[in-house]
């Protein structure tokens, strides 16, 4: 079988590193390298049988979890795989709670990362060891079960709001009407459990201060 895999990471040593592994996993494979994660939307939207996607955590400029967000929105059937430096307990929690496919260490092996992306390609989930005695707090746990439950429109809605976009903005990029804009918007911040753009722009943007997610101490859940 012929696999088809992006790699999305703005290294291009990196991405070199991680294309060789996956050589070394399918000798045929069809292997794409984009750099920015506006090359890996129109990636996702226009290629339809993508087997796997590789993000890189920590993609130029774009912080914390919001490629995964966005490309888990624009394109909720393929799987992805965040690849990071960043591997302690609650950066892996928080992705995979995001609904990534596996989390590989950077530090992996060749041999490591071929493991991992076979593990993910049989439909398992994959990720380094992580401490049992450590989870995610109750507000960012809270945070993505209700991220999960946007549609892959509402999610791409979403993403817009928080880069400032207008409704009038968001209908002609998506090229449909302002009032079905106004409807995603009011469901979005219906499952946000929020009361306004303001406040959905707020909560969402807690994935992008990476420090505050991923470094703060995490709370015991009962």
């Amino acid at each position: 079988m012929r696999f088809k895999f992006v790699i999305v990471d703005d290294h291009p040593l990196f991405r070199g590193a991680l294309k060789a592994a996956l050589v070394m996993q399918a000798r045929d494979a069809d292997i794409i390298e984009v750099g920015d994660l506006e090359s890996a939307k129109k990636l996702v939207l226009d290629e339809f049988d993508i087997d796997l996607v590789l993000l890189d955590l920590a993609l130029g400029g774009v912080s914390g979890m919001t490629g995964l967000i966005t490309l888990r929105a624009l394109c909720p059937t393929i799987p992805i795989a965040i690849v990071s430096a960043t591997d302690d307990t609650i950066t892996m929690r928080t992705a995979l709670a995001l609904g990534a496919s596996g989390f590989i260490s950077k530090s992996s092996t060749p041999d490591k990362i071929g493991l991992a992306v076979s593990k993910i390609l049989d439909g398992e989930i994959w990720s380094p060891p992580m401490s049992s005695s450590i989870a995610l707090d109750a507000e960012l746990l809270e945070l993505t079960a209700r991220l999960r439950r946007l549609t892959p429109q509402q999610g791409r809605v979403l993403g817009m709001m928080a880069s400032g976009m207008l409704n009038k903005q968001i209908a002609h990029e998506l090229n449909v009407s302002e009032a079905t804009i106004k409807a995603h918007v009011s469901a979005v911040l219906y499952k946000l459990g929020v009361e306004s753009r303001t406040q959905a722009v707020i909560r969402f943007s807690r994935f992008r201060t990476e420090a505050a997610i991923l470094k703060a101490e995490p709370a015991e859940l009962h």
